[in-house]
């Protein structure tokens, strides 16, 4: 993955599962989301993301895997950005949280997220 071009951007929004092609080796799927899901606690700007495709752990197909493949290729384009999270600033904690209600389009399920920020975390931001 080190030698890919790096992405902009940790995922693709706006993009249906029409076809999301054939299923993937679950074990390696797992144990790279389980590896995202740890990275995300230093790394906010991931948090997203790695909720959406944390939620294909039983059966993932090859476009969750490319998703996946995604949120490496934006960590190997951001290196460093999670020392800007813990530097020595005034400790502030701010959390905010939302929700949306039956918002998927593909399975009309319901989504909600939290996004914490320690030390005034300027580099987090939430987008859709």
């Amino acid at each position: 993955m080190l030698g890919l071009q790096p992405s902009d951007t940790p995922i693709e929004t706006g993009k249906r599962e029409a076809d999301a092609g054939r299923l993937v080796d679950k074990e390696r799927y797992q144990r790279l989301v389980g590896r995202l899901i740890y990275l995300s606690h230093t790394r906010p700007d991931i948090a997203f993301a790695v909720s959406v495709v944390s939620q294909h752990m039983h059966s993932p197909k090859e476009a969750h895997l490319d998703a996946v493949y995604k949120i490496l290729r934006y960590l190997n384009g951001t290196p460093g950005r999670s020392k800007d999270c813990y530097s020595k600033r005034q400790a502030s904690l701010e959390v905010f949280t939302d929700a949306d209600w039956a918002g998927s389009t593909d399975d009309r399920r319901s989504t909600t997220g939290y996004c914490t920020f320690v030390w005034g975390n300027q580099s987090g931001h939430m987008e859709k």
